[in-house]
């Protein structure tokens, strides 16, 4: 039996891949050797870190513009997946700007995050 995560995960991802906004971002070399030498877990907390910090306040400080294109494999997997910003939450994740995300909203970022970039690992 599909969790209800898993099937949220699958619907999200398939609006992204409709979008075409994940097929735009590619993890290079250099990213897939971060995250393979420091494992998929420590992503997870980055993740899950930038996320608290960066996009789950109810007004993120400088909202459009806090997450780079480069620099680290989460926020190239952040553009990929829709979670750069708050816009493209409330599109993409369907979470209203204006509001703190839950602890819950914040894993269902993440696990599409994970999702995407264990994708790119092959």
């Amino acid at each position: 039996m599909v969790s209800k995560q898993t099937k949220q995960i699958t619907s999200i991802r398939a609006k992204l891949d409709k979008d075409g906004r994940s097929a735009k971002f590619t993890l290079g070399d250099a990213e897939v050797e971060y995250i393979q030498s420091r494992g998929i877990d420590i992503l997870r907390l980055h993740a899950t870190d930038f996320i608290q910090k960066r996009i789950a306040p109810a007004e993120p400080k400088n909202d459009g513009h806090q997450t780079p294109t480069k620099g680290h494999p989460v926020f190239i997997a952040q553009h990929a997946c829709g979670c750069n910003d708050r816009n493209a939450v409330e599109t993409f994740f369907s979470l209203k700007k204006g509001k703190q995300l839950s602890e819950k909203e914040v894993t269902l970022i993440v696990d599409v995050l994970i999702s995407w970039m264990n994708d790119q690992l092959g």
